[in-house]
């Protein structure tokens, strides 16, 4: 019976992440997120200070100075450290996934590579912002919106591509 329980949690939980449905609805999930938070500032206030809203204009203003400032000194006492992290990180993920054909390394690593990059444009749109004006700020953080969204259309069109290969050769070509 306890066999039972282990082999069958272990088929819900499945490492093959490209034919398992919680891979994609933690990759839809995860671009959702990251296009709707702006260096912590969410859309909708973003939509309503270039609106011109007063009230969503000062809370813009607010919690983006709060966020810059924090992301800003995150990267000043941790970024080196932050950086080799996700290099070797990433590297790591890379030679597991495809050197070493481990396919949950590699969805791991398609959902991590991009999001380092957005968060390398988080911070750049961070030290941007300091001292904006809310028009300049809403029109600055529009545009950042757009830049991770064209970043997640590439990422999740790769990661589609390359998952719709993986399905392909592990389910119908019989690779491995």
């Amino acid at each position: 019976m306890n066999f039972d329980f282990i082999e069958t949690a272990l088929e819900v939980i499945a490492f093959r992440s490209f034919s398992n449905l919680w891979f994609w609805i933690a990759l839809a999930v995860l671009w959702s997120t990251a296009s709707y938070w702006m260096i912590g500032v969410p859309f909708d206030l973003v939509r309503r200070a270039a609106r011109g809203e007063e009230v969503a204009r000062a809370d813009m203003l607010t919690l983006a100075g709060i966020h810059s400032r924090r992301l800003i000194h995150i990267s000043e006492v941790t970024g080196l450290w932050t950086t080799a992290f996700a290099f070797f990180s990433i590297t790591l993920l890379a030679l597991l996934g495809f050197a070493y054909g481990i396919e949950f390394a590699q969805a791991v690593f398609l959902l991590f590579l991009p999001m380092t990059v957005v968060g390398w444009l988080n911070l750049r749109t961070a030290r941007r912002v300091q001292g904006m004006e809310a028009g300049e700020m809403a029109d600055t953080l529009l545009r950042h919106r757009r830049v991770v969204q064209f970043v997640g259309m590439v990422s999740i069109f790769a990661t589609t591509m390359w998952g719709m290969w993986t399905n392909l050769n592990v389910s119908v070509l019989g690779g491995g």
